[in-house]
């Protein structure tokens, strides 16, 4: 099987180490990739959408696994779709539910699945009336996509309004920011729980949880994630059924009675509230960085996973995980998220503990290869860092062994990943 990923990022790197040892797969094509995927595959530039398709056809991929959120807001799934090739996310319709906060939040109202009590609008008055019905902190969202940085958690009446006012008037998000949902703000822990869907059946991965904060102690600006850790114990039982009943289920339902079945990896995040799971957003692939961690999790081939969730046949695929877990660390560069900051030299010290090199490895992703053939960091998030265990204490501690073998100008992590799990 011949296999295109499509994106640049360590949820990119990190699918396409896992096919690569797949021994279903024969050729694998990143579009774009970044400077570590060429060791994977072949990178491959395109201008559009419908020229890669061509490129697909032309070459005759069996499948086409889509990354990142923008190209399935963007449509590319439906323009795969029309010149009947085989291909990994959700339509553009459906995308939706990420592309649109506005539209998932009314779409969890109209099919009844436990989310915070909110509105959506685009007149300040409004918002400011609504704001002041809640007690802080207060949630703001912008509508449309933000690169992940459209959430503001107001601590005060006052901020959330300037929060409000700044979207509503551009000066924020753009056009992003001009309409917006107001919400109350749910107190309890956060999961990001992730199920690979083809329309009707649906399989749940094991649940992770992210780190958004940059500094230890969850301190510090919202980031794109500074790692996670999955599966992780704040999951049992009884809360995966109630999600499997209160949201999975109605969710695929619901799609498909709108006319937008729902095909691809549906990303909940969680909030669990006294034992009780509240959607606070859904997004249409996988996160980053947790990603990272669930690829190695799977014991089953991914490229069956993956092609048949986008050929409708989830209902005959036994998917099995391993029993063990996974913990990565985000090694980013120095002004991140702040600014970008200067190219600098990745040197990885050689690895001579078996141990450590059997249980783990590196996700790339902010980096490029120079003309000298060296890997240079160039991008906020430079890789990931993950250990596997048996424990998630020695999960952890592997990845920062790895993180203490990998050097370059600036490089910056949190020192607490999977902190919640091992409290004492």
């Amino acid at each position: 099987m011949d296999i295109l990923i499509v994106g640049s990022g360590g949820r990119e790197y990190s699918i396409g180490l896992a096919l690569s040892k797949d021994e279903n797969v024969n050729n694998l094509y990143f579009a774009p990739g970044n400077g570590a995927t060429d060791t994977l595959g072949t990178n491959i530039s395109y201008n559009s959408y419908e020229e890669l398709a061509n490129f697909v056809e032309k070459n005759s991929i069996d499948l086409t696994i889509v990354g990142p959120e923008a190209p399935l807001v963007d449509g590319i799934v439906d323009i795969f779709q029309s010149k009947n090739l085989t291909i990994f996310g959700p339509s553009q319709k459906a995308a939706q539910l990420e592309g649109s906060k506005i539209f998932m939040k009314n779409f969890l109202a109209r099919h009844n699945i436990p989310t915070a009590r909110y509105i959506e609008t685009d007149n300040l008055n409004e918002a400011e009336d609504f704001i002041d019905t809640l007690t802080p902190p207060i949630v703001v969202k912008a509508d449309g996509l933000c690169g992940g940085k459209g959430v503001i958690i107001a601590p005060s009446h006052q901020e959330a309004k300037d929060a409000a006012k700044d979207m509503l008037t551009g000066s924020s998000f753009g056009e992003a920011g001009l309409r917006i949902v107001v919400e109350e703000f749910l107190d309890g822990y956060e999961l990001s729980v992730f199920a690979v869907c083809d329309g009707k059946d649906y399989i749940v991965l094991p649940a992770a949880q992210d780190h958004k904060r940059l500094l230890d102690g969850d301190k510090g600006p919202n980031t794109g994630g500074m790692g996670a850790y999955a599966p992780t114990p704040l999951v049992n039982d009884e809360i995966y059924k109630k999600l499997d009943e209160r949201v999975i289920k109605p969710t695929l339902k619901g799609m498909e009675e709108e006319g937008m079945p729902f095909s691809g990896v549906l990303f909940m995040g969680v909030m669990v509230v006294d034992g009780e799971p509240y959607i606070l957003e859904y997004n249409v692939r996988f996160g980053d960085p947790e990603c990272e961690e669930l690829m190695p999790l799977l014991k089953t081939p991914a490229s069956e996973l993956f092609y048949n969730a986008a050929t409708g046949k989830l209902a005959q695929t036994d998917v099995e995980f391993y029993d063990k877990y996974a913990v990565g660390v985000v090694m980013a560069s120095k002004n991140y998220p702040y600014s970008s900051s200067e190219p600098a030299e990745i040197i990885i010290d050689e690895i001579n503990h078996p141990n450590l090199k059997e249980n783990s490895h590196i996700s790339f992703a902010g980096v490029s290869r120079g003309e000298d053939g060296k890997l240079y960091a160039t991008g906020g998030r430079v890789l990931v860092c993950v250990g596997m265990g048996e424990s998630i204490k020695e999960a952890r501690d592997r990845a920062y062994m790895l993180v203490g073998q990998v050097h370059f100008a600036g490089k910056q992590c949190r020192t607490d990943i999977a902190y919640q799990a091992l409290r004492d």
